[in-house]
């Protein structure tokens, strides 16, 4: 589906009500300018649509990823860069930096993190949304023992989502307190309530599950200096990658219902975005969310976000009740 950076529409319409503009007030244009934010995985997705909505909302940001215009990390998708992302995000209406970033090489965040240093002097915002394991899963991961999974591919997925997030942490956190309200933002698959279920493999039951207390332990430590860490999760994400493998685009979505009745609560990468934007900008963010972890449909209902369409889903919801709770109800009733 994704199109090339000429074609690409890169600032989704925004269909803004007046309880929108009433109650996310804190999540507006303007709301972050002068800070500086780094989003850790801005390639694609999720990273790159949270990358966007706090440069639309003033902030200063630099994204990171493997995949460039002259370089494809080994999830295989050239079609989406960090330059992309970066130009997105001053489309938007603030600053965008790529750098291209290893986060597993500690001499590259530390590279990264001390080019930040040294043209910003600090660090407000960061987003930790580093992943790059879905080419794992089909193969090696969902439907399999934890032994039936090749312990090379099981081992990789525990780099790619946890050893990234700890060494980007770790390396940028001295930065990130220099901030008078520093926010570290982990996303993931699934809260802490959610995931009391098994996410279908050890492996990626742990790659989930550690930036939740990667988010909570952090939370403890980054609250002396007024800060807040907060591990945040989209529902059924309608990702790239996501379309491409249902054959449907942005506009045509709804059709993958066919094959998927599940993929009716889809939400848009800008769901999480909005809200996530909206949480920075609140002045009483570490009272309301450190340490905790929520959800896009979470977010969303306390700041009054909306998805590009208006609607606001709640894809974690709907699978608790209906999927795995066995209650009535339809995708639409999560909408």
């Amino acid at each position: 589906m994704e199109k090339n950076a000429s074609t690409v529409n890169t600032t989704p319409h925004q269909d803004v009500t007046k309880e929108d503009e009433d109650t996310r007030r804190a999540g507006r244009p303007g709301s972050l300018a002068g800070r500086i934010a780094l989003v850790a995985g801005a390639t694609r997705g999720a990273g790159r649509a949270l990358a966007v909505e706090l440069g639309r909302a003033g902030a200063t940001v630099y994204v990171t990823g493997r995949t460039t215009r002259e370089h494809t990390s080994e999830v295989g998708r050239p079609t989406e860069t960090i330059e992309q992302t970066a130009e997105a995000v001053t489309a938007a209406g603030g600053t965008g930096v790529a750098v291209r970033t290893d986060h597993l090489d500690q001499g590259q965040v530390g590279a990264l993190v001390e080019r930040i240093d040294r043209e910003q002097g600090r660090l407000d915002v960061l987003v930790n949304d580093l992943w790059g394991g879905e080419h794992l899963l089909v193969g090696s991961v969902f439907g399999k023992k934890s032994w039936e999974t090749p312990l090379a591919d099981g081992l990789r997925i525990l780099e790619l989502g946890v050893r990234s997030h700890v060494v980007t942490a770790a390396l940028a956190l001295p930065l990130l307190i220099r901030s008078s309200a520093p926010l570290l933002v982990e996303v993931t698959d699934g809260t802490a309530a959610f995931n009391r279920r098994y996410r279908d493999n050890l492996y990626y039951d742990l790659a989930k599950n550690a930036p939740i207390r990667i988010a909570f332990g952090l939370g403890q430590e980054l609250a002396e200096y007024g800060g807040t860490a907060v591990a945040v999760t989209p529902g059924y994400l309608r990702s790239e990658q996501m379309l491409d493998h249902f054959g449907v685009t942005e506009e045509t979505w709804r059709d993958a219902v066919a094959r998927d009745p599940h993929f009716g609560v889809a939400e848009s990468p800008y769901y999480l975005a909005r809200s996530v934007a909206a949480l920075a900008a609140d002045p009483d963010r570490a009272a309301r969310w450190n340490g905790r972890s929520t959800s896009s449909a979470e977010l969303a209902e306390v700041y009054g976000v909306r998805d590009v369409d208006g609607s606001r889903p709640d894809g974690l919801g709907y699978m608790a009740d209906v999927v795995y709770g066995g209650k009535p109800g339809t995708p639409d009733d999560y909408r």
